[in-house]
């Protein structure tokens, strides 16, 4: 596989996270572990069903403590906390935040070797900062105490997933087939806390159905592959740079779905912090109009 197609699946997965919102508050009141379980399952099935036909494509599952440490416990942890935001704070402020991982992945990965924190990237952190600060301040009373827990677990959601994805440049030597396992795993360990802190609900409608698988399928599916592949494979400062576009599309879909009304907060918000995040990437896109 050549570096420019698999740059190019990379960017299919960040086009199906950008529905991750939008399809997850149309799957209805389905607790959040329930539906990492529900999800993750389907994903880790998408995954096996590729190993059909491949001889020994099973021996990928035989990794490293590390490895199923990172991919697990990203996944894991990064989906429980994004599900709770999105069941406990508003769709769009919840995405917002969330997607603020585009921009900690370039500051994190400028403490990976050979790398450095340089002005620009201290400039688009703070620009993010901004974007975030306005949500809060923007919205004023508008947010119901019961909204923080919410909110706080979208900021946090953001770390979890850029540190997952830094960590996993550091474990090239996985193959894309164990990313199977790993949903497996998630889908296990959502299982066990649903059955553990909630009670069961059952999606009422046929789109809750269809939310539901096609977030399988999609966004806790074939995401994960095309991202794990696009990382290891392919030109990761255009798949960086790409990333930032993910608030813009994440928060128009929400939009044109009508699970969050346009205003001029969000507006400004979200193109503070997709702003910033060009800004911290200004060396990525150098790199490749150079390139050119």
């Amino acid at each position: 596989m050549s570096p420019r197609t698999a740059t190019l699946i990379g960017l299919t997965a960040i086009l199906m996270w950008s529905l991750l919102a939008v399809m997850t508050v149309a799957t209805g009141v389905i607790p959040a572990f329930q539906l990492a379980a529900m999800t993750f399952a389907i994903g880790g099935v998408v995954g096996t069903l590729t190993w059909i036909g491949r001889p020994g494509a099973m021996k990928a599952l035989r990794q490293p403590p590390v490895a199923w440490i990172v991919g697990v416990g990203g996944l894991f942890g990064y989906h429980a906390l994004y599900f709770l935001a999105l069941r406990f704070a508003p769709p769009a402020e919840a995405g917002l935040l969330n997607y603020l991982w585009p921009l900690l992945i370039v500051l994190f990965s400028a403490f990976l070797p050979g790398e450095r924190l340089a002005p620009h990237h201290i400039i688009g952190a703070a620009l993010g900062l901004a974007g975030t600060v306005l949500l809060f301040v923007g919205n004023g009373a508008s947010f119901a105490a019961g909204q923080v827990p919410g909110l706080l677990a979208a900021f946090i959601a953001a770390f979890v997933w850029a540190t997952y994805s830094v960590l996993s440049r550091r474990l090239k030597g996985v193959p894309t087939d164990a990313v199977a396992g790993f949903c497996l795993a998630t889908a296990a360990l959502a299982a066990i806390m649903h059955l553990a802190v909630e009670a069961t609900v059952w999606p009422e409608t046929l789109t809750q159905w269809l939310a539901v698988i096609g977030l399988g399928v999609g966004p806790v599916g074939a995401a994960f592959y095309a991202w794990d592949i696009g990382m290891k494979r392919g030109d990761i400062r255009v798949l960086g740079a790409a990333s930032y576009a993910t608030p813009l599309l994440s928060t128009a879909f929400l939009i044109l779905a009508g699970f969050a009304r346009p205003s001029a907060n969000i507006a400004l918000a979200t193109l503070l912090i997709a702003g910033g995040g060009l800004v911290a990437a200004k060396d990525m896109l150098r790199i490749r109009r150079q390139a050119r």
